[in-house]
């Protein structure tokens, strides 16, 4: 298929941004995997975008919305951000590290997760990361009103003569999805350089930004959004199919393109959520080993890796066979690795003893 991108690139270049990339990602065969599936994939070929291959804060998707949610706020003249997220937020995370960048104060209303109380989650991780970025960290209960808390802060800010912007946990409103609108044109232009030529692309939907800019980008491309599918890893999967809809016609509607998106065009699929976000599941911890030890790439236990085990349970069941060129876009949160060690690696195991050998 042949894509129009001078309409998008256009309308891109209206939106304030802050640049927060140093150029597109990398896009790279899976061949250790697809050697593993040969009988059940055919002549598919699967392709990692790599969005963890970004140079700021780890790397990870939040930096393309942030390009845009912050070029927005520098355009307002905004001196504080302020933003929120579960505590192992890789969001959070990014928007410290960005704001560390631009030399922006930081402010992160975190909330704690399902079922982690153990010292790692709590303070390892993202945690560890937000702190060494220099953002301020305000912890509120799990039943607390996050947004209430956020407009609460910009008040205070407000009431000192400071300029807050608020962002919305992950990032993921219309101006946000921009960040991957530009993404899909990205995607695009590398298919002859990278010697691929995309025919599905699955991802992780957790805010519904990342789909919905994906989206968004494809039809103002005159492409088909039933190209993308993604694995939803908070809400029920008719919720996120409508949000991400919603979200999708947004960004369109700022970009000011050509293009109307149906919810029964968002594809998303529920069945790797598993009892609840971030919570593990046995799918999303063989997805993580596999993907480590077949390629050694690092998936993240919260969002890639149940989205790499939804791609994986479509591949064993035949569903992908002879489907032209698969990408599977790696959206981050590596550092999240280290605060789920109870679940990747259980047990008290120590380093193998060392061999020792004769002197020659």
């Amino acid at each position: 298929m042949s894509y129009r991108t001078e309409d998008l690139t256009q309308a891109l270049a209206r939106r304030p941004r802050a640049p927060l990339l140093a150029g597109p990602t990398p896009v790279q065969r899976l061949k250790n995997v697809e050697q593993a599936f040969r009988d059940q994939l055919g002549t598919t070929r699967l392709f990692a975008k790599r969005d963890d291959h970004m140079a700021l804060g780890g790397g990870g998707n939040k930096l393309r919305k942030l390009e845009f949610l912050l070029g927005d706020a520098q355009a307002m003249a905004a001196d504080v951000i302020i933003t929120t997220g579960g505590r192992q937020s890789n969001h959070a995370r990014l928007t410290a590290a960005a704001c560390a960048h631009l030399g922006l104060a930081c402010e992160l209303v975190v909330k704690p997760t399902v079922g982690h109380a153990n010292a790692e989650h709590r303070l390892g991780g993202n945690v560890l990361l937000d702190r060494l970025f220099g953002a301020a960290r305000i912890a509120i209960p799990a039943s607390a009103d996050a947004n209430a808390a956020m407009q609460a802060r910009a008040d205070f800010h407000r009431a000192r003569g400071r300029i807050p912007y608020v962002i919305p946990a992950g990032g993921s409103n219309a101006i946000g999805a921009l960040g991957y609108a530009a993404a899909a044109r990205e995607i695009v232009e590398q298919q002859a350089a990278c010697d691929f030529r995309l025919a599905r692309l699955f991802l992780a939907n957790g805010g519904s930004g990342t789909h919905a800019g994906l989206a968004a980008g494809w039809v103002a491309m005159g492409g088909s959004a039933r190209a993308i599918q993604s694995f939803a890893v908070i809400g029920d999967a008719d919720a996120v199919q409508q949000t991400t809809a919603l979200k999708a016609m947004a960004a369109i509607d700022l970009l000011g393109t050509d293009g109307d998106i149906a919810q029964a065009d968002m594809l998303v699929d529920g069945s790797q959520r598993g009892s609840a976000y971030g919570v593990p599941t046995a799918a999303m911890v063989e997805a993580v080993n596999l993907m480590a030890c077949r390629e050694g790439l690092l998936l993240d236990p919260v969002y890639s890796g149940k989205a790499f085990a939804g791609l994986l349970a479509l591949i064993r069941g035949n569903g992908l066979r002879d489907a032209g060129d698969i990408v599977f876009l790696m959206t981050g949160g590596v550092p999240t690795l280290f605060a789920y060690r109870d679940a990747l690696a259980p047990g008290t195991a120590t380093d193998e003893p060392l061999l020792e050998t004769q002197g020659e």
